[in-house]
This record gives C-alpha cells, sequence and structure tokens, in this order.
C-alpha cells in the first residue's frame, strides 16, 4: 500500500483514491422520496449518464455500479411485499457500456453475479466494455446466497442465512464458504481468459470476513472494507494483511484497500443529520448499513477520512473511501462540488486526471505502459 503520489502536506501521506457506489435513488431506502430526487427516470439511460459523468467531473477514480439476479427484498429468504421502496435495476454492465463514450477518465466498474453466471459470459461481457471505455473497465464480482436466484437456473438452494446472522460477518461468511470457493475459481478463470488483452483488468471485492478477504488477496486488486472507527480500521487491516500472507500474495502486489461509508451531506451544520432522521421516518425504521453511516458537513467528512488515513497498522493505511451516496444526485453533488475541493484545498486529492486508466488512476503495480 505504497504510492509515488505527491504527498498530503497535512500529514506527509499520499493523496487518497476516491470513489462512489451508485445505486438506484441512493443508498437510503426512502432516497426516492428525498428533494431532488429522479424516481421516474432511475431506468433511464440519461439518468445515469448525469450520475457517472458528475463522478467524473469530480476526478473520482471510479463508479461502481449495483446488480444482482434478483430484486431488492428487506428479506433474506426472496421477494418481499414492500410497495414503499424501489424495487429493480438495470443491468450494471449494460449501464457501464452506455456511459462509456460520455466519458473519458473515470473508471467503470459494473457488478455481476458470479455464483450462477459462466466465466466466458463474464469475461465476454467485460471485454465488450474494455472496448466502450479503452483500459477504464473494472468489475466487482459478488456471489448470491438466494433461493430464489438458484431456482432462475434450476439449481438447489445454497447455505440458508438466518436473520440472527447477520450481526456476525464470520458466521456469515463461513455458512457460505462453497459460494466463495466457487468465485475464487471463476475470478480466476476470468483472469486466464483476459490475459493477452491490451488493457488490465481491475477487480474489486467487498469484504467483511476472513474468507472473503482472502477471496480479494487471491484474485482482487482493490478489497472495499467497512470499519466503523479508526481502531476498527487498524483491526481490519490486520485481517488484510492476514489473508494476503495466507494466499500467498506477492508481496509486489499489495492490495489497495478502499474504506466503505454511506453518507448524508449538507454544508448547513445539522441538516444532513435532520434529512436523514425525516428520510427514516417515511422508511418506517432507522437506516441501517454494513458500512459506517456518516451524517455531516463535507468539511466534517474531510476531518474524518483525513484521521482515519492516519491509522498505521504495522505500515500499512487505508489507501481511500468508497462512498455510498444516501440521495442521489445530492449527495453525489455535494462530494463532487463541496467534499473534493475541500480536499484539494488541504492537498489530499488530485486537482486532475494524471493517467488515462484505472490501472494508472490507482497506482497499480505493474508495467508503466497499463498506468498510462
Amino acid at each position: 500500500m505504497t504510492s509515488t503520489s505527491t504527498p498530503r502536506p497535512e500529514h506527509g501521506l499520499p493523496p487518497l483514491h476516491l470513489s462512489v457506489a451508485l445505486d438506484g435513488a441512493g443508498w437510503h431506502p426512502a432516497a426516492w422520496r428525498a428533494e431532488g430526487a429522479r424516481p421516474d427516470e432511475l431506468f433511464t439511460a440519461g439518468y445515469w449518464a448525469d450520475l457517472v459523468t458528475e463522478a467524473e467531473r469530480g476526478l473520482l477514480d471510479l463508479v461502481t455500479i449495483e446488480d444482482a439476479l434478483a430484486v431488492q427484498s428487506v428479506s433474506l429468504r426472496g421477494p418481499d411485499e414492500r410497495t414503499d421502496q424501489v424495487r429493480g435495476r438495470l443491468d450494471a454492465v449494460l449501464i457501464a457500456g452506455r456511459v462509456a463514450p460520455l466519458t473519458s477518465r473515470i473508471g467503470l466498474v459494473p457488478t455481476t453475479n458470479v455464483t450462477h453466471t459462466e466465466p466466458l459470459h463474464l469475461s465476454a461481457a467485460l471485454a465488450t466494455l474494455d472496448q466502450a471505455a479503452p483500459g477504464r473497465a473494472g468489475w466487482r464480482p459478488q456471489i448470491s446466497a438466494r433461493a430464489d436466484d438458484a431456482a432462475h437456473f434450476g439449481r438447489p438452494a445454497p447455505a440458508t442465512l438466518q436473520e440472527a446472522d447477520l450481526g456476525s460477518p464470520e458466521t456469515i461468511s463461513g455458512r457460505l464458504a462453497p459460494l466463495f470457493d466457487d468465485a475464487a475459481e471463476v475470478l480466476a478463470t476470468v483472469r486466464r481468459l483476459w490475459d493477452g488483452r491490451e488493457h488490465a483488468l481491475p477487480v474489486t471485492v467487498l469484504a467483511h470476513a476472513r474468507i472473503p478477504y482472502e477471496l480479494a488477496a487471491k484474485g482482487g486488486d482493490v478489497v472495499f472494507v467497512t470499519p466503523h472507527s479508526p481502531d476498527d480500521a487498524a483491526a481490519i487491516l490486520t485481517e488484510v494483511a492476514t489473508a494476503a500472507t495466507a494466499v500467498a500474495r506477492p508481496a509486489e502486489r499489495p492490495l489497495k484497500v478502499l474504506a466503505d461509508l454511506l453518507v448524508l451531506l449538507d454544508d448547513k451544520p445539522g441538516e444532513a443529520a435532520r434529512q436523514k432522521a425525516r428520510l427514516d421516518d417515511l422508511d418506517g425504521a432507522p437506516l441501517a448499513s454494513d458500512a459506517e453511516i456518516f451524517a455531516g458537513t463535507p468539511a466534517e467528512l474531510a476531518d474524518l477520512l483525513l484521521h482515519w488515513g492516519t491509522v498505521d497498522t504495522a505500515g500499512l493505511r487505508l489507501d481511500g473511501f468508497r462512498l455510498r451516496p444516501a440521495r442521489l444526485p445530492h449527495d453525489l453533488l455535494a462530494i463532487t462540488r463541496s467534499l473534493v475541493p475541500e480536499l484539494q484545498r488541504r492537498g489530499a486529492f488530485r486537482t486532475a486526471y494524471r493517467t488515462h486508466t484505472l490501472h494508472g488512476h490507482l497506482a497499480l503495480p505493474g508495467p508503466a505502459a497499463l498506468r498510462r
């Protein structure tokens, strides 16, 4: 986790990597009811084009685009009966392909299912994206433990998760260990199919426990983690390092570690928290997430990012952050037009793109040609 980029003046550390995770109207279940939301446009190409071009305007490293085989649900067992939340998504790879010609620098990282999708099909879809966005294609593989997903393919249901499991990432990953083993094989196969292409394929993995950390260390370039405090971040960095050792990941290929935060932002102090409370009331429950939830001003978020970025565990630090905007486009605009300038003023974020590829933005090791 080293970089030759210009150090941040405040802490003498490399500039942060910054990305956003895009999903529907935002990561709050009631986001479609927020001021400025565009719920009638969620399934249009223009909506996604506006989001991704705005992210590029903010000089972000990459955007991830959420996807799944089935509609969203509050139940672990399958579809629910709620009609007050957004359900359904467009295909993430197709969204990335559609916005690719409208952008020129930002990395495009769609999510795809690897439990029920053949590696050849995944490789072909990602290769097509690479044609549309040369050198900017990334990939976030995702497993599926839902019985209704398996039923679509005539396959037996995997191990069933229980509501009580949700409080323990280690228990969840243990129950789903066979799916993670299968995912590792898919990642390796797609990598082999990709060999010989002109551009590198950065692979990102969201992980919360030992088994997925090892999956990221085996086949990934970036791991998204979910700390809830600086101490938690330090513990996770230790686990990631342990996972890399366990799978014999080469020292010259360190994983980039980006921490996820779900954010609500407003320039007026206290307003983001008030808006969160309003959306919580509309949804009927407090916002819950695997990631830490932040509600505050962009300057306060900059303080948090820079503070967490100083956490040092045996020389390892967070390389940056993936922010999950609770309300789209509001919180994305706050990131690109308020948070980014604040970080730039502190010397903690780029003021211009210096490379044309996702491999280059992330300063991943490899031939110089891949980083241009």
